[in-house]
């Protein structure tokens, strides 16, 4: 099944843009998802459990930071 997540990443800190860009670069290195950014979100695409995977392992790590807020929509298409 193909997904499509929507992510809002608000890192609660002054330096918030490395995080974000550090996220972002981390999704855009797995071949498996096609990434596009704007200047609200960024949007993932690609089959479910490779999506929710990636999604599992790199938000955790951005969760790290102390204080991170993420707002994910999830959307059971391709909405490319």
């Amino acid at each position: 099944m193909k997904a499509s997540v929507d992510i809002s990443y608000y890192p609660l800190t002054d330096e918030f843009i490395p995080p974000i860009k550090d996220l972002i670069a981390r999704l855009k290195a797995r071949p498996e998802l096609e990434v596009r950014t704007n200047t609200m979100s960024t949007q993932v695409f690609g089959e479910y459990d490779e999506l929710m995977n990636a999604l599992r392992d790199e938000l955790r790590e951005s969760a790290a930071l102390p204080h991170s807020v993420f707002v994910l929509k999830l959307v059971n298409a391709d909405l490319r």
